[in-house]
């Protein structure tokens, strides 16, 4: 992709999360004469932008997932601060940062650890492509936030109720499942024995990604604290969790992780078997061996 097409993409993502933050805001608020919802979209991307400088200019992606749970973080803190939000409001800013503040810390010490993430090689070179990567994250961020922003921007103020309990539930569920996961497969990775191996351990016995399968279940259970400060075109706050899976599933989670390791262990008996056995996403308790 040349610097100019990936440009474009840029803009058309910018302007694609503007207009949606416009269709949802319900115009209670004003920042500096714009709507609440649309500053917010434009303060994540300025975010996304002014880290891609310095890390265009020294050729890293180290910083690119530490900055994208930054934004999450100060979007939301944002929005909390100029919105004064209810119980669920504040309730769900809480489970924001601490979603971030755990993923984000891990993802950027893994990227430390191993030294780069090969999914910028291509990209980094040219200041078009690199920035199509930076601003696509803040897309990510706001689409993903999408639910979250619009319950704690509500003016109206409701109290906690059995909408707010299953979501909280569901968004612990998630949270657990993903942290361990993440965490069997650092301790995984560190054992010198499994060095080239594939885990099918812990969670990783039950699903082939369940770090996955709890990030989309906890921006369920967001979703559906949300639901009692939808209303009209706000119901497109549902969109965050679809999102989530969309990506996830469809484009740039387990399609390329699928693929990399169909490249290292396809053809290997254990991994194919492994393959047959077990569900690509939901969790599914492992099947015993015919005996």
């Amino acid at each position: 992709m040349r610097n100019s097409s990936a440009f474009l993409v840029s803009v058309v993502a910018t302007l694609f999360a503007l207009g949606l933050a416009l269709l949802v805001d319900d115009g209670a608020t004003r920042v500096a004469g714009l709507p609440l919802l649309p500053a917010l979209a434009l303060f994540g991307f300025a975010v996304q932008w002014l880290v891609f400088v310095p890390s265009f200019l020294r050729q890293t992606e180290h910083y690119y997932d530490l900055a994208g749970a930054l934004t999450y973080a100060s979007v939301i803190l944002l929005a909390a601060s100029l919105a004064s939000p209810d119980v669920r409001g504040w309730v769900i800013t809480a489970l924001v940062l601490i979603w971030c503040g755990r993923l984000g810390s891990f993802l950027f010490l893994r990227v430390k650890r191993i030294g780069k993430d090969g999914r910028f090689d291509d990209l980094k070179p040219y200041w078009g492509r690199f920035l199509m990567a930076w601003t696509l994250q803040g897309l990510w961020v706001f689409v993903t936030l999408l639910a979250a922003l619009i319950a704690v921007t509500s003016p109206a103020s409701a109290s906690w109720d059995v909408w707010a309990t299953l979501g909280l539930l569901i968004w612990a569920g998630g949270f657990a499942i993903e942290a361990i996961a993440d965490h069997q497969k650092n301790v995984f990775k560190a054992e010198p024995a499994n060095h080239g191996r594939f885990i099918r351990q812990g969670l990783w016995a039950w699903s082939r990604h369940p770090n996955y399968f709890g990030e989309i279940m906890l921006w369920t259970g967001i979703a559906v604290m949300a639901t009692p400060a939808l209303t009209g075109w706000q119901w497109l706050g549902w969109v965050s969790p679809l999102f989530v899976c969309w990506l996830l599933v469809k484009v740039s989670g387990i399609p390329m992780l699928e693929q990399r390791a169909d490249e290292k262990w396809g053809g290997q008996a254990d991994y194919e078997a492994y393959k047959a056995s077990t569900p690509v996403l939901v969790p599914r308790p492992p099947r015993r061996a015919a005996r």
